[in-house]
């Protein structure tokens, strides 16, 4: 359909919860918004009973479905991409992880050679790329392979964002390391750089975001916790109001009060709900790889034999479904941080991340529980229903 109208939902926009309103979609944008019945002549989608917000932006995802951004293969991005939007994903970063430079640079000529032709209709799209290493803290690898750990450099970054065709949006990297405060000075003007897999202190945390750093990586995870005498990354995250944070919303990664504690510190405007998904995420248990190492999926789990977690097997809107069960708090203030705060950060929000008159039309319809009904991408309809 060209143009045609989602009726009688409930629609989450930056200023207001319309109870019960309706959406013009033509040619792929949304043309209009309105209160209450919709009375033209457009065929129409009924979404009684239903919450209608934007699509989902996850910016930290490895893979899924089988497919890893590693891999360099563009059959497994389109098989991802496609995949992703039965959980409400229009849009993502593909994130790399600490492997060698040959690898890395496979991935990233790979990624950045797919954008060029990827289907933005049936696919969730790929606007960026997270580069997760490889310039961390070998003492804070987490699930990353630690013999590719290296020390940044202008001239690396320059090469692989090079590779990328300038593609890297996000890179997380240990600000304490040799070599990481020049690399932030030369490149803070083009990428947002996470503070993560890290022992930075708390002071180390916080200069670096003086220095021009923006978010935190998966908080709580590979970085330095709070104490009372060293708050560490963790309490830097918390109290600095111009770090964003990323969280792992699946119950396994943080305490539910852990994350519950986070939002609260940080509100529903610096707040990312992220899936640091791996290969995993939606097929069964079984033995997978992240980054050249074995992961072993069980009861929702995904953990190196060593007994690390390896990134998560969490969906969106499952995230989305955990975040609202942790904090106590409605959709209205929830929604933004699956999608228009990562749209913002991105600086993509004059086009997606919100219901709003002229942006694309990338939107997710879900029942109470968050359960996807139907995705529309660029104005294409998906349907997912239960």
């Amino acid at each position: 359909m060209v143009e045609y109208v989602i009726e009688n939902g409930r629609i989450y926009t930056e200023t207001e919860t319309i109870d019960c309103g309706y959406i013009i979609i033509k040619s792929g944008k949304i043309a209009g918004l309105g209160v209450g019945k919709y009375e033209g002549d457009l065929q129409t989608i009924d979404a009684q009973g239903y919450h209608i917000l934007p699509g989902f932006i996850d910016i930290h995802m490895h893979g899924g479905y089988g497919e890893d951004a590693m891999d360099a293969s563009m059959t497994g991005l389109k098989h991802l991409s496609e995949s992703l939007l039965s959980e409400g994903t229009t849009s993502y970063l593909a994130t790399t992880m600490t492997q060698s430079d040959e690898n890395i640079t496979d991935a990233l000529k790979n990624i950045a050679a797919y954008q060029t032709q990827q289907d933005t209709l049936n696919t969730a799209e790929i606007v960026g790329i997270h580069l997760e290493g490889p310039f961390i803290s070998e003492h804070k690898v987490g699930a990353q392979n630690p013999g590719y750990v290296q020390r940044p450099s202008v001239e690396k970054l320059k090469y692989f964002q090079n590779i990328a065709n300038n593609h890297i949006k996000v890179i997380t990297f240990a600000p304490e390391v040799d070599g990481a405060k020049e690399t932030l000075a030369a490149f803070k003007d083009q990428i947002i750089f996470s503070i993560g897999h890290t022992v930075a202190t708390f002071d180390e945390s916080n200069e670096a975001v003086k220095n021009g750093a923006k978010h935190v990586t998966h908080l709580y995870n590979a970085g330095t916790p709070f104490e009372h005498r060293e708050p560490g990354l963790f309490g830097a995250a918390w109290v600095n109001d111009q770090l964003n944070t990323e969280v792992i919303v699946d119950g396994i990664h943080s305490h539910p009060a852990a994350v519950d504690i986070a939002y609260k510190q940080k509100g529903n405007e610096h707040f990312y709900l992220i899936t640091d998904a791996m290969r995993a995420k939606g097929m069964p248990d079984g033995e997978y790889d992240l980054g050249g190492q074995n992961v072993i999926v069980k009861d929702s789990e995904a953990r190196l034999v060593s007994g690390a977690l390896a990134g998560s097997i969490l969906k969106m809107n499952t995230g989305l479904h955990n975040l609202l069960k942790f904090t106590g708090d409605s959709l209205d203030n929830l929604w933004r941080v699956t999608s228009l705060n990562q749209a913002i950060a991105l600086n993509i929000d004059d086009k997606k991340g919100s219901l709003k008159a002229g942006k694309d039309a990338d939107i997710v319809i879900v029942n109470d529980d968050i359960e996807v009904q139907t995705t529309i991408k660029n104005g294409e309809i998906h349907q997912f229903i239960k």
